[in-house]
Parts: structure tokens; sequence; C-alpha cells
């Protein structure tokens, strides 16, 4: 009877320690570590009201990829990343080899039509000549009817065969005209002027129309723009001609002032991300475009930036809307 005491007040008291022992081992291993400083402090708003979004830096012209219009080999490079190129000069060239023969045997063809041409309209003087002294004569019975009927028939061949020539010759001089504009377009040129953002081909490289990346990216950098993306639930905040400032991502101390330039009027899946925990994917964000000029800022054509765009107060924009509505 007394082990049965024994056993039923050793149960509480063990699981009572084991309690206890829990307690402390929690207690000891709880320690309190120092908030960890942020790499850079967070942009804040200017605004009383903003409507905020995540912006990339682009040229004013846009970022232009300038493809190839020929598959070939690369034969020449005239630029290399970041120099600054006006419109019409040379980027880089295919090799102009096989058009380069190919253009002068169409020359040649075009002067074997014109010697072609030059031998027909002699032929037709010459039955022209013979057809006018047969009609000249003072009697005419001089000559039979069959004679002057065959000259006749000679004249107009003679003719025929002058057009013929004269659209040989056209047909020749329009493939030479087609093979130089081919060897022009070997030598692919600069659409616009601006700065080259990126080089993409080597020498001795093969490009193609469709390759998977562009030979070379162009853009005018004296003036970036800024692509903003607004959630599509703050879109109806945006004003357009609204005030904005764009922090760069890293260093909120350089912020620069930004000119509303126009907004896509189409409303498009989300595609640039930040990579921030809370940011949303699955949405649907309206591009707005700023202007602003870099200076000595070190602001980079590719480069994300924190925009602070101006609104009015939710209640008001709202009366506002429905008023116009």
């Amino acid at each position: 009877m007394s082990k049965l005491r024994i056993g039923q007040w050793l149960v509480p008291v063990l699981a009572a320690a084991g309690v206890t022992a829990m307690v402390f081992t929690v207690a000891a291993g709880d320690k309190h570590y120092p908030v960890a400083a942020p790499l850079a402090e967070p942009a804040k708003a200017p605004f009383a009201e903003t409507v905020s979004g995540a912006g990339l830096v682009e040229a004013s012209t846009q970022n232009i990829s300038v493809a190839a219009p020929l598959a070939g080999v690369v034969s020449r490079v005239h630029v290399k990343a970041g120099d600054r190129v006006s419109a019409g000069a040379p980027l880089f060239g295919l090799d102009q080899r096989p058009l380069a023969a190919e253009l002068d045997a169409r020359n040649a063809a075009v002067r074997v039509a014109e010697a072609r041409v030059a031998e027909s309209e002699a032929q037709l003087a010459e039955a022209d000549d013979q057809l006018a002294k047969v009609r000249e004569l003072s009697d005419p019975r001089a000559v039979s009817r069959e004679e002057i009927v065959r000259r006749e028939t000679a004249a107009r061949a003679a003719a025929s065969r002058v057009r013929l020539a004269q659209a040989t010759l056209a047909q020749a001089r329009a493939q030479a005209r087609q093979t130089q504009v081919d060897l022009d377009r070997l030598t692919v040129r600069a659409p616009v002027g601006g700065d080259v953002l990126q080089l993409n081909v080597r020498l001795g490289e093969y490009v193609a129309p469709a390759g998977s990346q562009p030979p070379v990216v162009l853009g005018d950098t004296r003036t970036l723009h800024v692509r903003v993306d607004i959630d599509e639930a703050d879109a109806w905040r945006f004003r357009p001609g609204a005030r904005a400032v764009a922090y760069l991502r890293g260093n909120s101390a350089i912020a620069v002032p930004a000119v509303y330039v126009r907004a896509e009027p189409y409303v498009l899946p989300k595609k640039s991300l930040t990579g921030a925990s809370a940011e949303r994917v699955d949405t649907r964000v309206l591009q707005v475009i700023f202007a602003f000029e870099p200076g000595t800022q070190p602001i980079y054509v590719g480069q994300q930036m924190d925009v602070y765009i101006e609104a009015g107060e939710r209640a008001a924009a709202a009366s506002d809307r429905a008023a116009k509505s």
C-alpha cells in the first residue's frame, strides 16, 4: 500500500520537474539580438499625398535594339560601348565579298544589255533606211509588193528587238540596284544619334536578324527617362502632369526632380520586379514616363529608381473624378 502511494506522488513530481527544466532552458536561450541597421536608408515621400512605384531608367529615345538586316559574319566593328554616334554613322559591318562579287556580275550584265540596245538600235536604223528607199521610188512598179512588205516586216521586227533590248537593260539595272542596296545594308548604321549602350558583336561572329540578343543597343542619354510602374489599385490617383521625385535605388541621398512626359494608355501585366518580399507580382500596372537631367549623378540606363508622384487627397480625387463622370 505504501508503494502505491509513492507511485501516485512520483508521477506529478517528475512532471513538475520536467516543466521547470523546460522553462529554465527556454529562458536561458532567449537572447535579444540587436536589430541590424539597413544598408541604405529608404527614400521618404516628398509630398503629403503620393503615388509611388518602381521605375526603370531608359534612354529618352527608348532603348533601341539595332538588328542586323541580313545574316552574315561580322567583318568590321566601328564603335565600342559608351561611344556617342550621330544618325547614320556606321556601327558594324558584315562580310561583303559574296554580294560584291554578285554586284560585279550584275554590272557586267548591264554592260552587255547596253551593247545589245546599241546593236538593236543600229539594226532598226538600217531596216528603216531600207524601207525608206523603196517608199521614195518615183515609180512604184520598180519594186514588187512582196519586197515592200518584207522590208516593212523587217523594220517592225527591228523595232521589237530594240524594245526587248531596252527592257532587258532596265531589268539588269534594277537587279544591279537591288544588289547594291543589299550590299549597303551589310553596313549597319545608327538610326538616331545617341550613345552605344551595349555592344554584343565581335569580329568573326555570325549574326542573324532573329538572333537571341540585339547586336547593338542604342539610345540618347543626354536626357534620361524613368518608366514608372504604378499599381492598378493606385492608377486612379495618378494625375497627368503631376510633379515627381526619383530616388536612386541603394542611395536615397541621390534624388532628381522628374518632369512628366506621357502615360502609356494601356495597362499591362507587371514585368519589372524589385525583389521586395512584400511586392505584388500578380497585378497589372500603368506605365508613366518621366524625364530628368542626369547631370553628374551616377545614374545609368537600366538602373531601378523609387519614384514618388504627387497625388491629390484620396477623398478629393474621388469626388473630382465622380464630378467629371
